[in-house]
């Protein structure tokens, strides 16, 4: 049975319930539904709950923290929840030594040949600052080939899947997140390790209660989420969507904030050159693993970078750092994140596993102990889960493929937002700003 509706939201994060509510408030008497494929809200900023016989675990997707600047979506998140205000204090793990972040200013712990290596290389930097063509070439003009090559190079490989010379500098993607020391800082920290916080964000914020979902929470106020609403085809001329469950919504408005790669094959009759371009727009993908332990004092960091190779994982984080009510009192959390895309498959990554939950569970369990985190015996509850979508990736000629998909898909009167429905490195208050930017371009209802 079809049925018309004023707008329709396609997907339940942080972007899609942003412009459902910012719709609302601007046409209070029009009907705006928002279809969630999921039995959940949230989307990337969600989670999920791991029972154990201390009680049940919260796993965010990933380590989510707020540092929005903007005054509304500030005010807006802490009015749906109370946080609580951590100083950022992440460690990186590189051949069995910890070392503050980041890494170029936090010498200290490195032995000493690596540190002359290392400090040589940056102040005899002779890597030319023209025509830079490439992130490869970027992080050698900024650090010089040593510190690059085997600390960068190495993560980017893991975190993005990619090397790091078949990456773009765009300047979302490479600007605010890497620091360039002077020289001062440079000497001075690897002489000591009494230095000042120089991470991209001075506080990060995370809910008392209710996970970090919670922060956007009130955005449910007076809008209706139709859940397990999978679209699986927009015919634009007449209108209409059809889902998995096999029924047909007519609408007159439609926002996405789906990935704009799946977007090209969503539309009926969308051009083969289409197709080909939406096929440039690559993402990551993460397998998360997650541990609950029976003690509290296992999480020495709210999050951990590792450079190793050998480790499969990028980056940890702990859920019960974040906020206590995340794990069963006198317990702690962390999760690890595994990352792969079709630039860097899974199967590239373990071989011929095929029982591939069991085995990275292994993994990051035997790593974990090879680096004293913990001992297996103090894991009284394990996960493993994988996530589609996790970053867009920033290779070589995707702003010009994007643009020509967006092109498209805004031709065919659909509007996007979100992270992947603009196909951007956006955090979560940049899409909560994106989806109320959508509800300001919707006009007429």
């Amino acid at each position: 049975m079809k049925h018309k509706i004023d707008v329709v939201v396609m997907g339940g994060g942080v972007a899609g319930l942003s412009a459902a509510y910012h719709i609302k408030k601007k046409y209070p008497n029009s009907q705006v539904v928002v279809y969630e494929k999921s039995g959940e809200w949230g989307g990337l900023c969600g989670g999920f709950y791991v029972d154990s016989p201390r009680g049940k675990f919260w796993f965010d997707i990933a380590p989510h923290l707020s540092f929005a600047s903007d005054k509304y979506v500030q005010d807006f998140f802490q009015n749906s929840s109370k946080p609580y205000r951590h100083i950022p204090d992440p460690e990186n793990y590189y051949q069995n030594i910890w070392l503050k972040h980041p890494v170029q200013n936090n010498l200290y712990a490195l032995p000493a040949d690596t540190k002359v290596k290392v400090i040589k290389d940056m102040l005899q930097n002779s890597n030319k600052k023209e025509n830079i063509k490439n992130f490869a070439e970027w992080l050698k003009v900024q650090y010089g080939n040593f510190f690059a090559e085997n600390f960068p190079f190495a993560y980017t490989r893991k975190y993005w899947t990619a090397e790091a010379e078949d990456l773009s500098v765009n300047p979302v993607f490479v600007g605010p997140r890497f620091y360039i020391p002077n020289t001062e800082e440079i000497l001075f920290g690897a002489m000591s390790e009494d230095t000042p916080v120089t991470y991209y964000a001075k506080e990060m914020r995370y809910p008392k209660e209710g996970q970090y979902r919670s922060f956007f929470k009130d955005l449910m106020e007076g809008i209706e989420i139709t859940y397990n609403k999978e679209v699986i085809e927009i015919d634009p001329k007449n209108k209409e969507i059809i889902c998995q469950d096999g029924t047909k919504t007519q609408y007159n408005k439609l926002v996405s904030t789906l990935p704009l790669p799946l977007m090209a094959n969503l539309i009926v009759d969308a051009p083969q050159h289409i197709k080909e371009q939406a096929s440039n727009l690559h993402a990551t993908s993460v397998a998360l693993v997650s541990f609950g332990f029976g003690s509290a004092d296992i999480p020495k960091n709210l999050w951990f970078y590792v450079y190793d190779e050998d480790k499969l994982f990028a980056r940890v984080h702990s859920p019960s750092c974040k906020s206590p009510s995340n794990a069963p009192d006198g317990c702690s959390s962390l999760q690890a994140e595994i990352y792969f895309s079709k630039l860097k498959p899974l199967e590239s990554m373990i071989g011929e596993q095929k029982d591939i939950p069991n085995y990275l569970i292994s993994h990051v369990k035997e790593k974990f102990v090879e680096m004293g985190i913990c001992k297996s015996s103090d894991i009284v509850c394990e996960d493993f889960r994988i996530w589609p979508f996790g970053n867009v990736i920033f290779t070589h000629g995707m702003e010009e493929s994007r643009e020509v998909v967006l092109n498209f898909v805004e031709s065919k009167d659909i509007l996007t937002c979100g992270r992947f429905g603009e196909w951007d490195y956006l955090w979560s208050d940049q899409s909560f700003l994106s989806g109320m930017k959508v509800a300001e371009r919707i006009k007429g209802l």
